[in-house]
């Protein structure tokens, strides 16, 4: 996918986002989506780069536990049909719940 078409899908589901971060002082009030791509998985043999993945990662940031907003953010990801991996954990410093949803793209 390229970025445009990842733009694209972030606006469906309907809550702010950006990539990678927010400026200092710019970040909503939670939920609020972050993605990125740290890296790519190439598929390569005899010297020759045949294909190149890029990994995506959407988080999702909210003050509390949010179910139907895991389940909007899931249901756009199974529209596109994209395979993921879920995990979730709680930032004590911001006081904020991360969903990270992690794919190839």
């Amino acid at each position: 996918m390229t970025y445009e078409q990842i733009a694209e899908m972030m606006e469906e589901m309907g809550l702010p986002f950006a990539y990678h971060h927010y400026a200092e002082g710019e970040s909503p009030e939670p939920p609020f989506l972050l993605f990125l791509s740290p890296g790519e998985n190439p598929f390569s043999a005899d010297n020759v780069a045949y294909f190149s993945c890029k990994q995506l990662d959407i988080e999702l940031y909210t003050d509390k536990k949010l179910p139907e907003l895991e389940e909007q953010v899931e249901a756009v990801l199974a529209q596109h049909e994209i395979y993921y991996t879920k995990t979730e954990l709680f930032i004590d410093s911001e006081e904020l719940y991360e969903v990270l949803y992690e794919m190839d793209a």
